[in-house]
């Protein structure tokens, strides 16, 4: 079965069409309004915008390992938390869950003798 979309597609002489019956939903005066300084502002308050060089000590070189596919039980409440972020809340758990692991691992290693000295 299909998976049903929500994109709609428009020509241009379409769009201008929509903009001339006053379809459009851009606030043309508040865009108008809008300074650079503000603009700017508006760049520097939003969180999810980097400005700076990203951290490449903690980026990982390769491909991947594959992923298996399991049926697991998740409290309710803890499921809810994570779908609250939206589409790639497997992921997420899947990070969190990596993040556990590779601090595990590092605890092993420090208690492990070291067999090279």
């Amino acid at each position: 079965m299909r998976k049903k979309s929500g994109t709609v597609r428009y020509t241009a002489k379409q769009i201008r069409n929509k903009i001339a019956r006053g379809e459009d939903r851009t606030n043309w005066a508040k865009v108008n309004a809008t300074t650079g300084a503000k603009l700017e502002a508006s760049i520097r308050a939003d969180s999810d915008d980097i400005h700076s060089e990203p951290d490449w000590t903690l980026s990982v070189m390769g491909v991947p390992a594959p992923k298996d596919h399991i049926n697991i039980r998740i409290d309710h409440d803890v499921l809810e938390w994570f779908k609250k972020n939206g589409k790639g809340y497997q992921t997420l758990m899947n990070n969190v869950l990596r993040a556990f692991v590779q601090t595990r691992r590092q605890g092993e290693s420090i208690k492990s003798p070291n067999p090279l000295s």
